[in-house]
This record gives C-alpha cells, sequence and structure tokens, in this order.
C-alpha cells in the first residue's frame, strides 16, 4: 500500500486521476484494451472531473463498470449512480468501447446480480477507483462486511451511518428517503483488481481513514482489507489524513 498526503483536496484529486490515466494506459500498452471500475459520492467529484479531461487515453479501449446502485432507484432520480457516471463520466469522454452499469430498478436485484456479476466474470479488471465511507465501508459493503463471498455483486442492507452520508452530501433531503438495500460490488471482487487507486478527501473521513490503513483487517472496517492489495495507492488531502501516525 502506497499514501500520498495533498495540501488540497485538487492536488490530491489531479494526483490520483494521473495515477489512473497511468494504470488505464499500462492496460492498453499491455493488452490492447482495458477494463475498469469507478465510484461516484462527492469524494470522486474532482478525481472524475480531471481523469475527463485527460488527452493521452484510448477511450474506445477502455469497459467500464461501477460499484453499486440502490435498489428501486431509476436512473434519472438525483441520486442515481448510473446518472452521476453518466453526466460526470460517460458523457464526457469519446466512445467508451463499453458501458456495464447495475441497474438498480431491475425487477429482481438477484438476478441483476448474477447478470452484471456474468460480465465481469470475463472482464478482469485492471484498475479500479474507488473511495472509503465514513463507516469504512468499500463501495456499499457497510460493516460487518462479507469477506468470504466469492459473488461479485451482492445486495446488501445499508447501515445507518451510511445512510446518513448520503444524506449528509446532499442526495437526499431526508434519511427516510435514503434506501435501505442496494445492489453493491463485493469485497473479493474489488480485491481481484490487478490496481487500486483510492481517493479519500475530507476531515470526515479521517477516522475512517486511520482505521482502514493503521487498524487491524476486519469487517468491522471494511477498507481495512486494502492493506492486503499489493498494488493499491492511497490518495488524501491533509484533512482526511489528519488522524494518521506520523
Amino acid at each position: 500500500m502506497e499514501k500520498f498526503i495533498y495540501e488540497t483536496k485538487q492536488e490530491m484529486a489531479a494526483a490520483s486521476a494521473a495515477a489512473a490515466v497511468r494504470a488505464i494506459n499500462k492496460a492498453i500498452e499491455d493488452k490492447g484494451r482495458t477494463n475498469i471500475i469507478l465510484a461516484t459520492g462527492a469524494s470522486q467529484f474532482e478525481m472524475l472531473k480531471n481523469l475527463t479531461e485527460a488527452d493521452t487515453v484510448e477511450w474506445t479501449k477502455v469497459t467500464m463498470f461501477h460499484l453499486d446502485e440502490y435498489i428501486d432507484m431509476g436512473a434519472e432520480h438525483p441520486a442515481s449512480f448510473r446518472k452521476f457516471l453518466k453526466e460526470r463520466f460517460v458523457d464526457k469522454v469519446p466512445g467508451l468501447k463499453a458501458v456495464h452499469f447495475v441497474n438498480g430498478d431491475a425487477g429482481d436485484p438477484e438476478q441483476e446480480c448474477r447478470r452484471v456479476g456474468s460480465l465481469i466474470a470475463r472482464h478482469p479488471i485492471d484498475a479500479a477507483m474507488v473511495g472509503i465511507g465514513e463507516n469504512g465501508h468499500l463501495a456499499f459493503n457497510d460493516p460487518p462486511a462479507d469477506f468470504e463471498t466469492e459473488e461479485p455483486y451482492l445486495v446488501v442492507e445499508l447501515d445507518e451511518k451510511c445512510r446518513k452520508q448520503q444524506l449528509g452530501e446532499g442526495w437526499f433531503e431526508t434519511l427516510e428517503q435514503v434506501p435501505r438495500q442496494a445492489i453493491s460490488m463485493s469485497i473479493r471482487q474489488i480485491m481481484k483488481s490487478e490496481c487500486l487507486i483510492v481517493t479519500v478527501p475530507d476531515e470526515r473521513k479521517a477516522e475512517a481513514v486511520k482505521n482502514a490503513l493503521e487498524g487491524k483487517v476486519t469487517p468491522m472496517c471494511p477498507a481495512s482489507i486494502l492493506q492486503q492489495h499489493t498494488n493499491c495507492k492511497i490518495f488524501m488531502d491533509t484533512e482526511s489524513a489528519s488522524l494518521l501516525s506520523p
């Protein structure tokens, strides 16, 4: 695990996006194509902006998956992660090879897990650009996370701290509006990515960052599993890194 700390959120985002570009371009150079995972949420705003402005990536050789989506939420809802990625990434880069969204409003969530799981099983991931939640979650794997399942996608229950984070970031007007279930990429599927690029700004993430990077590896802090990945780069600003040991 490599840690990078920057004075400002903007510097952090530029550096993490640059690392993503390097990983994407290396895969294209080595394999002629690349498969990536993108996360959503406020922590990814600036990173995605920088990524879409990169002029050295052959986007027509890039296949994109995403981490999670609320169950029973349409793609036009303001809080939809499909809407987030369409507006902030897909529509801003030319001609992706393929985009595989998780359809949270599919009639059968378990069947949707199988559908997108079978797709990702055929597309080994070269680079996953992810974040860490205030409760230490990875994707929507809230504590205690399932570290054992090999299923690529799961139906998960969202805990109250996770739901309060979504409210606090402004995606919903009331806590009651925040869904209680989602489809999420599993921990083991995320960890299968050849490279992990983790972007974590803001003081509100400081405790989760400390637990994830310096605590024991435990399902009670799902992001602590990152300590076991052999090619993981974590980009922080001084606020999110403020509780780390010197």
